[in-house]
């Protein structure tokens, strides 16, 4: 019996896998809309490293949710970009504060990170058979990125095309939606299970801090990521609670 579901495509995916919140939740969209799906993560000297090491816990629980899910959730491919790491002079590759530069960008911002990341994705893709890239850049909630915007995604997309003589198609499920609506999809693609596995598997703190178990996860619970993370946790219960609340009746 065939996997394929009304609206899904036989066709493959490649999805970027760091590890965090919103790679997760893209991953799991692709499984629900893809015949076969890959994933790709990449190591650049990122302070936070250990979110690599989150990577593979958070796909094997994946598989467990759903049968079809492990069926689809095929290779996975770690890329070494350390040379990124030695020309950034960013807070995601040196042991700095966290704090705006001259520009008003945090200097958590690693130039071309994201054009770099989709650029190999894409070479990958080319080789591995793979049509659709899928990446959690988001301009709704975000630290003010300009590779994370959709304008940057759509000029990419067309560079290589252009460049590889290729039709892929870069597939963006976070950029309109803020973090509270990223947990309501994660919800929706994977119900309680996969919440869960975000709370207790997933990486997005910046510094790399995984002591603390907060309410929302793994963190430092200071940094931009952490912030974005536990504000939107905590919007998505509150949207969660109220809807779930018994409804009084109103007699006149």
């Amino acid at each position: 019996m065939s996997d394929i579901h009304v609206g899904q495509s036989s066709e493959g995916a490649l999805v970027l896998f760091s590890g965090g919140q919103d790679s997760t939740t893209c991953l799991a969209w692709a499984l629900e809309r893809f015949g076969r799906v890959e994933t790709i993560g990449f190591d650049y000297g990122q302070r936070h490293l250990v979110e690599l090491a989150c990577r593979k816990q958070v796909a094997a629980e994946m598989r467990q949710i759903r049968p079809d899910w492990a069926r689809r959730l095929g290779e996975d491919h770690t890329i070494g970009l350390q040379s990124l790491g030695e020309i950034s002079d960013t807070a995601l590759t040196r042991l700095v504060s966290l704090e705006l530069d001259s520009s008003g960008l945090p200097n958590t911002f690693v130039p071309g990170r994201n054009i770099i990341f989709l650029t190999f994705a894409a070479a990958l893709a080319y080789r591995r058979g793979l049509r659709h890239i899928v990446g959690g850049m988001c301009e709704t909630d975000f630290s003010g990125y300009p590779d994370c915007r959709d304008d940057t995604i759509k000029a990419l997309q067309v560079a290589l095309n252009l460049g590889m003589d290729r039709q892929f198609v870069l597939h963006t499920p976070l950029m309109w939606i803020d973090k509270a609506a990223t947990w309501e999809l994660a919800f929706s693609l994977g119900g309680e299970a996969l919440v869960d596995i975000i709370l207790n598997e997933t990486h997005t703190c910046y510094l790399g801090e995984r002591g603390t178990r907060h309410v929302w996860g793994y963190g430092c619970g200071q940094c931009p990521a952490c912030q974005l993370r536990a504000a939107g946790h905590e919007k998505y219960l509150s949207t969660k609670n109220h809807m779930s609340a018994p409804q009084q009746e109103h007699h006149v």
